[in-house]
């Protein structure tokens, strides 16, 4: 239990300052996409970048390099959390994971239909309102300092969780291209010897790598959108290690002794030194979980590049805000489905399951606390500008929504911390 708050606390220390540098590559785009600089800033995403392996090319530009190889690994670092959660974490049983499972679902469901209610007659954009942004979220409650309750940061997170499951599904099942059946085979043949690694107890993360590539290639072939190869990829790292921790221990205390005892006046390691340190290296590699040193791996990667680039890149519109006007029922219903449907949704489905008894609120957590984290969670931003990508093809509604984003994620957020500040108040 101490280790996993332990985690916890480094998953939200990381996440706070990926909040900060998010905030900072947003505000940097809008300035250079407003600036003298602006057409060479969209220029620089739309340059062609392709590969070549054998007779099969990829090219894409470097927006989509970015959207759909990057954030590939973005979601490799979901899908492991996801699976660690689900197998060790605060989603680990049904009594931990039912009242976050309930929240981030009903935070799913009522924005979705916002945003339907205002657009039935195209709701492709329904995913947009979906999302929420863990990064900025945690950002907000870290600079808050002693004023948030541990709690409150151990529920965002595993509702962050169960939100992110659900946008890799809405991927998968709504925003694909067209599908080119003939490469199905090719994927299923490749996640077939990426589990055979897994049920042989590989624990070596090279060839789930290289077997991940020719998924993603594959999956990127077949029309689905290529960033679900990370997930699918995540799922099938194993997460036992070779070596159990008392089986380290004793390995690891014997060849210390062993370099103890071999020490001497030259101040040179001799070999029994050089064969007892390797043994300790050897052990080493062997008790470490595959899926934990991987997430660990990939963690400072995502949130201090692979996110700000995406954000950098993406956050980036002209503040043109006749395409508003032009847009407006689409516009309304990302803002409301963020700002009105993600607190509806959070705060109205699990005081149901508590009064159902379907689940119940942890005792540490005061209802006005859950209502600041469903203003939290409308912090939509680099998820939802992803999905908001991926559902329109036309740049002026693009743009359109983008600033709606940044409209509701910056009252969600506003309304979210003067609430978490009014209940430290009253504590």
């Amino acid at each position: 239990m101490v280790k996993h708050f332990k985690a916890i606390e480094r998953f939200v220390k990381d996440e706070s300052f990926s909040g900060i540098l998010l905030f900072l590559a947003t505000v940097a785009a809008l300035i250079v996409a407003n600036s003298s600089f602006g057409e060479s800033y969209f220029k620089l995403w739309n340059t062609p970048l392709g590969v070549t392996v054998g007779s099969h090319t990829i090219s894409m530009d470097l927006m989509h390099w970015i959207n759909d190889g990057l954030m590939a690994l973005f979601f490799l670092m979901v899908g492991l959390e996801i699976k660690r959660e689900l197998l060790i974490g605060e989603l680990s049983s049904i009594k931990k994971a039912s009242f976050p499972i309930v929240a981030a679902i009903g935070g799913m469901i009522i924005p979705a239909l916002i945003y339907i209610a205002f657009n039935s007659d195209n709701p492709k954009g329904f995913g947009i309102p979906m999302a929420t942004d863990i990064a900025f979220a945690l950002g907000i409650l870290m600079l808050l300092g002693k004023k948030v309750n541990p709690s409150l940061k151990l529920f965002l997170v595993a509702l962050a969780v169960v939100d992110d499951l659900g946008a890799v599904i809405v991927v998968a099942t709504v925003y694909t291209n067209e599908i080119h059946t003939e490469y199905f085979l090719y994927v299923a043949v490749t996640y077939l010897l990426i589990w055979l690694l897994n049920i042989r107890r590989v624990t070596m993360l090279l060839p789930y790598l290289l077997l991940g590539i020719a998924l993603w290639i594959f999956i990127h072939s077949a029309g689905v959108h290529a960033t679900i190869a990370g997930v699918l990829l995540a799922f099938a790292i194993p997460i036992s290690s070779k070596v159990d921790e008392k089986e380290f221990i004793k390995n690891t205390r014997e060849s210390v002794n062993i370099f103890e005892k071999h020490i001497d006046t030259i101040p040179i390691l001799n070999h029994h030194q050089i064969d007892a340190l390797e043994d300790i290296a050897y052990n080493y590699d062997k008790v470490q979980n595959p899926l934990v040193k991987l997430e660990h791996q990939l963690h400072g990667l995502s949130a201090f590049v692979i996110m700000p680039l995406f954000a950098f890149s993406n956050a980036g519109v002209m503040l043109n805000f006749s395409a508003i006007s032009e847009n407006l029922l689409i516009v309304l219903g990302v803002l409301f489905g963020l700002v009105i449907g993600k607190p509806i949704g959070i705060v109205g489905f699990t005081y149901l399951a508590n009064k159902l008894k379907i689940a119940q609120k942890p005792d540490d957590l005061k209802w006005s606390e859950i209502v600041a984290v469903g203003f939290l969670g409308g912090i939509g931003f680099t998820m939802s500008i992803f999905i908001t990508q991926l559902a329109f093809l036309d740049q002026n509604i693009i743009d359109a929504v983008k600033l709606g984003i940044f409209f509701a994620s910056f009252i969600a957020g506003l309304i979210g911390v003067l609430l978490i500040l009014r209940s430290y108040k009253t504590n």
